[in-house]
């Protein structure tokens, strides 16, 4: 009996002891230390927000810690100083799509997006000039070139942030075009309308919507006449068509608000009005979604609405 209790104060001063022994000490500090590693890395991850819709044309503006790296439909997004990014989903872009994150730390997170799914309309246009529906063959030199004009525009990707600024109407008035429709001209079949058409008066100021720099202003475009181009920083930029009149040049630095050219009827048209498009690079964005997510509510005019067939 007394050697059982001798053995028993024995066995528990001896784990007493070992608890203290430099070897326990060591496992329980690299222990701890792992615990505490996990825990910032928890903290860390799921510090990406996302804010703008998540839906088919959504412009998605997203905040970050600087040194985050962004990744998404197969390139690196830039990330501002700040940790603020831009995100888009095209006009038929699928349910879902990933967003591959990677921390300052190292630390990895793919996050899925749901992106909503909308139903077009379809518009018609008659008693347009054919030559503007099925352009003859000595047009094809020039219209090639007015793309790649446009395409070299869109392609700027500069630090600044303009958009920050949030975004206005540049114009008020009827809404005779929206984005997404597919088009019927003179009863043929056409690519999608990929802006939103704003009926007004020939002469009417077109306002900048946004802080930016002009990268584009030509005279005489095929299809969309006297043609603007204000890059907003990190790929966003806006298109403005059918002008009648130019009043910055290209290389402008131009503010929320200043007046940049006037509506017209130039181009492919069936009557005056501004042609507003949004783009993310070559990722054509619907420019009602970016109003809607980047400005206040305040600030959004009624609009009436043309219905289509």
């Amino acid at each position: 009996m007394q050697q059982t209790r001798t053995t028993t104060r024995r066995t528990a001063r001896e784990k007493h002891l070992s608890e203290f022994h430099p070897t326990t000490l060591a496992c329980r500090a690299v222990l701890a230390l792992i615990a505490l590693m996990l825990a910032v890395g928890a903290a860390v991850a799921g510090t990406v927000r996302l804010d703008g819709p998540m839906k088919q044309g959504g412009l998605v503006q997203g905040h970050t810690e600087a040194g985050t790296k962004i990744e998404f439909g197969g390139r690196v997004i830039r990330v501002s100083k700040d940790g603020v990014f831009l995100i888009g989903f095209g006009r038929d872009a699928p349910p879902e799509t990933r967003l591959r994150i990677t921390y300052a730390d190292g630390s990895r997170e793919w996050r899925v997006l749901k992106i909503a799914q909308r139903k077009y309309r379809v518009q018609r246009i008659d008693d347009l000039p054919p030559d503007k529906v099925t352009p003859r063959e000595q047009d094809l030199v020039r219209i090639r070139s007015d793309i790649a004009l446009i395409k070299k525009a869109r392609t700027r990707d500069d630090a600044r942030t303009d958009f920050l600024s949030g975004f206005i109407w540049p114009v008020t008035g009827r809404i005779t075009g929206v984005y997404g429709s597919q088009r019927i001209l003179n009863g043929k079949p056409r690519r999608p309308h990929y802006g939103l058409d704003i009926a007004a008066p020939t002469g009417t100021p077109v306002l900048a919507p946004a802080d930016g720099i002009v990268t584009l202003a030509h005279p005489d475009m095929f299809y969309t006449g006297v043609t603007m181009i204000i890059d907003h920083g990190q790929g966003l930029s806006s298109t403005f068509s059918h002008l009648s009149r130019l009043l910055v040049k290209e290389g402008a630095r131009v503010r929320q608000g200043d007046p940049v050219a006037e509506v017209g009827a130039t181009g492919r048209v069936h009557g005056a009005h501004l042609d507003w498009r949004i783009n993310l690079f070559a990722e054509r964005l619907d420019p009602k979604l970016a109003l809607e997510s980047m400005s206040a509510a305040e600030t959004r005019p009624k609009i009436q609405e043309t219905s289509y067939k």
